[in-house]
């Protein structure tokens, strides 16, 4: 059954049966049979092929985005007891987002970089998805929902949006009781996610407006302690003002999951030494509670 899930996965990376059975090192027939046989087990058809054109069946594409990560899944697992003893090395490139890594990121590069001597790390600071094969990145830190099904994902930790104001501000504009007391305040907006109005829940949206828009979260919580307006933004962002009481959490039945923080990385036979030893590390430095809350 796993040989039947490594051939499938391999042939629909590889984009054919031809090139699979020459990566694999296995006869093209050998590689049709067991696919074949793979389908019959199912009961579905997976890949529609003919004697010009390969592609995924709609069952077939869920089932491949499943299959990669146990492939993957496995491989790592090798990896690990094959390369225990391998001192991690080289040019470590990282991607995170700009407020994220500033905020929490400077301390765990310091603690990796001092029990892994022998790593160079590059870390880019960017809210801009990156694409992690076509720009050279071993490993992107991201915040919120995934969409990149053809990374492998390891969760860091939780991530939340919440909705706050300053004491001042509220004093002088009242305190929204209901979603649609937002309508009458000064929301500032941030560029990459709510221009068009602030999603509280599955059923909840609401246009919201306001003078003030950025693409930088930092930017917006300095602006919200300024008594400027409400401010829609991660937790890790205004915990430590949250906390102070210089920010004031309001609808919190609104607060809202963001899917998480997670550390990504390219599918690879062999994941090298270098990124497991990264994402081992940051998973167990944002273990337990956050240092956000």
């Amino acid at each position: 059954m796993i040989g039947q899930i490594h051939l499938f996965v391999k042939v629909v990376e590889t984009g054919g049966f031809t090139s699979a059975s020459r990566e694999l090192a296995v006869p093209k027939s050998t590689v049709s049979r067991q696919i074949a046989r793979l389908e019959d087990r199912l009961g579905v058809r997976l890949i529609e092929r003919t004697t010009r054109a390969f592609r995924t069946t709609e069952a077939g594409q869920t089932y491949y985005e499943r299959c990669a990560q146990v492939v993957a899944d496995l491989q790592e697992a090798e990896a690990a007891v094959t390369q225990a003893q391998v001192a991690p090395r080289g040019v470590l490139r990282v991607s995170a987002p700009l407020t994220f890594g500033y905020l929490f990121m400077g301390r765990l590069v310091a603690q990796f970089m001092e029990q892994f001597t022998e790593v160079q790390l590059e870390v880019d600071l960017t809210d801009r998805k990156v694409d992690l094969i076509e720009e050279g990145y071993h490993v992107a830190v991201r915040v919120g929902q995934l969409r990149d099904s053809s990374m492998i994902a390891r969760r860091l930790g939780s991530s939340e949006h919440v909705i706050a104001a300053s004491p001042a501000y509220l004093a002088a504009r009242g305190t929204p009781k209901v979603p649609d007391d937002l309508r009458e305040h000064e929301c500032m907006l941030y560029g990459y996610r709510n221009t068009a109005g602030w999603r509280l829940s599955a059923d909840v949206s609401v246009p919201v407006r306001g003078r003030l828009t950025s693409n930088n979260g930092d930017l917006l919580r300095a602006a919200a302690v300024g008594d400027q307006g409400i401010v829609f933004a991660p937790r890790f962002i205004l915990g430590p003002d949250l906390k102070s009481g210089r920010l004031v959490l309001l609808l919190e039945e609104f607060t809202q999951s963001d899917g998480g923080i997670w550390a990504m990385y390219p599918h690879s036979r062999n994941l090298s030494v270098k990124v497991r030893a990264f994402v081992d590390f940051a998973s167990e430095y944002f273990a337990g509670v956050p240092p956000w809350e």
